[in-house]
């Protein structure tokens, strides 16, 4: 049950940093109040995980999947660029994330 706390804390550190972007540095109201709600809801799911996962596992991979989703919404609402190199980062850093959960019991 720990790791779907993990990925659903992971969901909302993508919501929240995506949310950074709509915000215009949080002069805009409503997308501002729905960062701050994911970044409240993103660290109390990391909490609930972290009561039986390891710290260092489970921080790297509720950043990764944040990274990774970030990378993700920054492609298709922003039109940030998509090389080769960047896609093979996102590989390593999926990689990594799978490798991770792998080897934790």
């Amino acid at each position: 049950m720990h790791w779907i706390f993990l990925l659903i804390a992971g969901l909302f550190e993508i919501s929240w940093a995506v949310g950074l972007k709509f915000s215009h540095g949080f002069t805009q109201i409503i997308p501002s109040v729905l960062t701050v709600i994911g970044m409240v809801a993103s660290f109390y799911f990391l909490a609930l995980a972290l009561k039986s996962l390891p710290l260092g596992t489970a921080y790297a991979i509720w950043t990764g999947i944040g990274t990774l989703g970030t990378v993700i919404f920054g492609i298709i609402l922003f039109k940030e660029p998509v090389t080769a190199m960047r896609l093979v980062c996102i590989a390593l850093i999926l990689s990594g994330i799978t490798g991770l959960k792998l080897i934790t019991h």
